[in-house]
């Protein structure tokens, strides 16, 4: 699994940070038309296959497997919705929101392509009803996940990449460090450099 995972709320972030070599990015649109998540779910496909990147759709299942995307990103309530049997008859692959040990548990009974955890530091982006996890829990959820790839998830900044690696995440989702940064191509640069190490 990509060690960096870029994690952008609209297809025009995605268009101009890809090119930089982001090789795994999730789509994540909220409160946005069908129309509107269609049309941006198309065109994501379109440039990651052109840059050879992997795009993850977040949430929106159906549309992924509408749209022919083969990689889809479901939270704990999207679970309850989402069907696992189209999605594997169609080779969707699929990564899980987890937060506490029962959450693991299901996820986990679902054999999905990773397990993200979160959030690991306080974050700024997304009201949680978790507090920060830390990086003792990513260990505890890699020993758990076994096999299964971990990706961290929540405050990560580049500072902090050593110790969530070490404490034994496969892979480190970034959101608001990018989304924030006065320069979000050079933010990305950083980031792929630094998760390449």
């Amino acid at each position: 699994m990509e060690k960096f995972y870029l994690i952008v709320s609209n297809v025009e972030q995605l268009q101009r940070l890809v090119p930089e070599g982001v090789k795994l990015v999730q789509l994540r649109i909220k409160d946005q038309t069908e129309g509107e998540v269609r049309r941006q779910v198309a065109v994501a496909r379109d440039i990651c296959a052109a840059y050879g990147a992997q795009l993850v759709v977040n949430d929106h299942w159906q549309v992924a497997l509408d749209l022919g995307c083969d990689f889809v990103h479901l939270g704990q309530e999207d679970m309850d919705q989402a069907d696992f049997t189209a999605l594997r008859r169609a080779g969707v692959r699929f990564g899980l929101s987890t937060h506490d040990d029962a959450e693991l548990d299901r996820a986990l009974s679902q054999d999905p392509a990773y397990v993200a955890l979160g959030p690991v530091y306080p974050t700024l982006l997304k009201k949680m009803k978790w507090g920060p996890q830390g990086l003792d829990r990513v260990t505890r959820w890699k020993q758990m996940a076994g096999q299964t790839p971990l990706v961290a998830i929540g405050g990560l900044t580049p500072e902090r990449l050593p110790g969530v690696f070490a404490a034994g995440a496969d892979s480190a989702a970034v959101v608001t460090d990018i989304q924030q940064a006065s320069d979000p191509v050079a933010r990305t640069r950083l980031w792929i450099t630094a998760c390449a190490t």
